[in-house]
This record gives C-alpha cells, sequence and structure tokens, in this order.
C-alpha cells in the first residue's frame, strides 16, 4: 500500500503545498538560467516585466490576496536577482562593430601586418627578459640579458666595417 493513499486529502493537499513552495524556486530558478543561456541575459529582464505585469493583474476572492501578490512579486524579484549574479549565467556577446576603429581593415593579412609593425616598432621592450638559471650539472654558462648581447652585436658590426 502507498504511502499517500494513508493519508487524508487535506493532508494531501498540505503536502502539495509544501512541495510546491520547496521545490517551485529550484525549478524557476533552473528554468530562468537555461533561458538566459539560450537567449541572452536580456531575456531575464523581459520575463521579469511579464510576470510582475501578469501577478499584479490577477483577481483573488481571498482577503489576503493584495498581500500574496507582494510575496509573490518579492519572491521572482530575489530568484531574478539570484540568477542574475550566478556564475553559469551566460554574459551578453559584446558586438564587435562597436569596437571597431572607423575604416579599420577587415582583411587578416592587412591586420596581421600591423600587428608584426607595431611589435616591432615597440622592441626592445622596456621591460628586460629574466635571467634564468637552472641547476644542471657540468658547469655553469655565462647567462647575459638583452643589454649585452646588443652591446656585443654592436661592437662586432664596428669591427666588420673597419675591416671593410
Amino acid at each position: 500500500m502507498s504511502k499517500l493513499q494513508a493519508v487524508t486529502p487535506e493532508h494531501l493537499q498540505r503536502l502539495k503545498l509544501e512541495a510546491s513552495a520547496y521545490f517551485g524556486p529550484k525549478v524557476l530558478h533552473e528554468a530562468l538560467l537555461r533561458l538566459c543561456q539560450a537567449c541572452g541575459s536580456d531575456s531575464l529582464d523581459r520575463f521579469e516585466k511579464t510576470m510582475v505585469d501578469q501577478i499584479e493583474a490577477m483577481q483573488g476572492e481571498r482577503a489576503d490576496f493584495e498581500t500574496m501578490k507582494e510575496f509573490a512579486i518579492e519572491q521572482l524579484y530575489a530568484c531574478v536577482r539570484e540568477v542574475s549574479c550566478s556564475p553559469k549565467m551566460k554574459q551578453p556577446l559584446e558586438e564587435a562593430e562597436t569596437r571597431r576603429t572607423p575604416g579599420r581593415s577587415e582583411e587578416p593579412k592587412t591586420l596581421e601586418d600591423q600587428l608584426q609593425a607595431g611589435l616591432e616598432d615597440s622592441f626592445p621592450a622596456s621591460d628586460p627578459p629574466a635571467v634564468v638559471s637552472t641547476a644542471i650539472s657540468g658547469g655553469a654558462k655565462k647567462l647575459v640579458g638583452t643589454d649585452e648581447v646588443l652591446k656585443k652585436q654592436r661592437e662586432e658590426a664596428a669591427k666588420n666595417n673597419e675591416r671593410s
């Protein structure tokens, strides 16, 4: 015999209400996350506005119905706020067109050439490379930085010019 067959109709009604109160917000939260992941975060704002309008438009015969509507809207706001702060929330994609510089080329080759030229113009970098040593046996090698390498290249170039 099932556990539900032994309960009274009043007890069954109370269980249904408790199940709705407990699981309803969890279901709504997950549904809103999936809505946002599929349609973007602006769909959350539209959902919230539509639901508030629908709740406010509802009519009931209970004396405390207006208070119930206020609580429902408060719960809706809390759920929407929780979903919008969730790390699972899909962030809206930024429109690339709003970031583009007017007249900028769309050709990948041109963009690559511009990047390469920019990198060459910034060499040598303002921060010298870090000198790294190892603990490999067999003797240490003399480690030199960028300044020493450039100085040595200039000296070799000067010697070659004198020979010519």
